[in-house]
C-alpha cells in the first residue's frame, strides 16, 4: 500500500493512538497535519519523528470543539499542503461517571469534541477534499457492550457511527469514502488514566489474545482504511479490538 501524493490530516495526534496513525501514515507516504489542541512540545516531536525517516508534516493546533478552530485547521493545512486527500477524526475525550455523577459540562464537553468535533471536520471534508478522498471517524467497542460508568462516552459515539452511515450517501457522490473504526481497549494514556491494575487487567482478559491493543494494531488498520484497496468500503463500523465483542 502506498500513499504517495497523499495529505492527511490527522486530529489529537500528539500521543496515543492518533499518533502512531500519523507517523504511519507518513512512512507510507502522506504528508500529514499533525493536529493538536493544547500537546505543542507533543506534536513538535512527532513532526520531527516523521521528518527523520523523511517524511513531511506540520502541526497545526486547533480545538476540534470549536468549529471556527475546525475551519482554520483545513485552510492551514490548503495552504501548507496544497490539498486534502485523508482525514482521520482521532481526537476525543473519555471520562468515567456513574449516571448520578455525570455533570452538565461533562456531558456537553464530551459532545463537543467526540461529536461536533467530527460533524463539523466532515463538513469541511465535503468542502475542501479531493476526490477519491477517505475519511475515517473513530468510534469504540465499549458501544457493543454494556459496561457501567461509560454512558456517555458510548452516547458519544454512538453518534459517531450514525453519522458515519448517515453521510456516505452525500460523500459518495464526490468519491470519498467515510468508515469508522472501533478500538477496543488499546494501551493509551486516555485508556490508563484512572484504572487500577485489577481493572486494567480484567479488561486484558476480556478479549481472545489476553492483551491490551497497541497504538500500532489500529494504525496498520487505518492505514488500510485509507487506502485505496478499501474503497468498496463505505458508511461501516469497523470493530478492532481482538475479538472483545
Amino acid at each position: 500500500m502506498t500513499l504517495d501524493g497523499k495529505v492527511a490530516i490527522v486530529t489529537g495526534a500528539s500521543r496515543g493512538i492518533g499518533r502512531q496513525i500519523a507517523i504511519q501514515l507518513a512512512k507510507s507516504g502522506a504528508r500529514v497535519a499533525v493536529n493538536y489542541a493544547s500537546s505543542r512540545e507533543q506534536a513538535d516531536e512527532v513532526v520531527k519523528t516523521i521528518e527523520q525517516f523523511g517524511g513531511e508534516a506540520a502541526a497545526i493546533q486547533a480545538d476540534v470543539s470549536k468549529v471556527n478552530e475546525v475551519e482554520r485547521l483545513f485552510s492551514e493545512t490548503l495552504t501548507r499542503f496544497g490539498r486534502i486527500d485523508i482525514l482521520v477524526n482521532n481526537a476525543g475525550i473519555m471520562e468515567n461517571y456513574a449516571i448520578a455523577d455525570v455533570t452538565e459540562d461533562v456531558f456537553d464537553r464530551h459532545f463537543a469534541i467526540n461529536v461536533k468535533g467530527t460533524y463539523f471536520a466532515c463538513q469541511q471534508a465535503m468542502k475542501h477534499m479531493s476526490p477519491g478522498g477517505t475519511i475515517l471517524n473513530f468510534s469504540t467497542s465499549v458501544s457493543g457492550a454494556m459496561l457501567p460508568t461509560y454512558s456517555v462516552y458510548a452516547a458519544t459515539k454512538g453518534a459517531v457511527e450514525q453519522l458515519t452511515r448517515q453521510l456516505a450517501k452525500e460523500f459518495g457522490p464526490k468519491d470519498i469514502v467515510i468508515n469508522c473504526i472501533a478500538p477496543g481497549q488499546v494501551a493509551t494514556e486516555l485508556f490508563l488514566g484512572g484504572k487500577s491494575p485489577e481493572l486494567i487487567d480484567s479488561f486484558r482478559k476480556m478479549n481472545a489474545f489476553g492483551r491490551l491493543g497497541e497504538p500500532e494494531d489500529i494504525a496498520n488498520v487505518v492505514e488500510l482504511l485509507v487506502s485505496d484497496k478499501a474503497r468498496w468500503i463505505t458508511g461501516q463500523t469497523i470493530r478492532v479490538n481482538g475479538g472483545f465483542i
